[in-house]
């Protein structure tokens, strides 16, 4: 069975920088589209970004600019380099994968492999 592993959230003032890790062992993930969501105090969980298997990016509009998700399928491991931080920014955030690229893009659920989370936090 796969399993994502996130790592790498923290508390960083407004303006700063972060670097999300997420790990996938039990199996390869290299064909699959690896995704981050987020889910701030309060709020639903929302999509962030996502990455398919030939590198192809997609972007929330909250964070175009702003966010970066890669992959190394050699790690089977995906980041997401967070930039420009604002507190609104602030949430668990979480990694994802799934088989079929372009169906259920933003919807938690259809992700057919989800991790626990990594907690951002972001002071004014």
């Amino acid at each position: 069975q796969g399993q994502l592993v996130e790592s790498g959230g923290g508390l960083v003032q407004a303006g700063g920088s972060l670097r999300l890790s997420c790990a996938a062992s039990g199996r390869t993930f290299s064909r699959y589209v690896m995704a981050w969501f987020r889910q701030g105090p309060g709020k639903e969980r929302e999509f962030v970004a996502d990455i398919g298997w030939s590198d192809s990016t997609y972007y929330a509009d909250s964070v175009k600019g702003r966010f970066t998700i890669s992959r190394d399928n050699a790690k089977n491991t995906v980041y997401l380099q967070m930039n420009s931080l604002k507190p609104e920014d602030t949430g668990v955030y979480y990694c994802a994968a799934r088989l079929r690229p372009l169906l259920g893009r933003t919807i938690w659920s259809a992700h057919d492999y989800r991790g626990q989370g990594t907690q951002v936090t972001v002071s004014s």
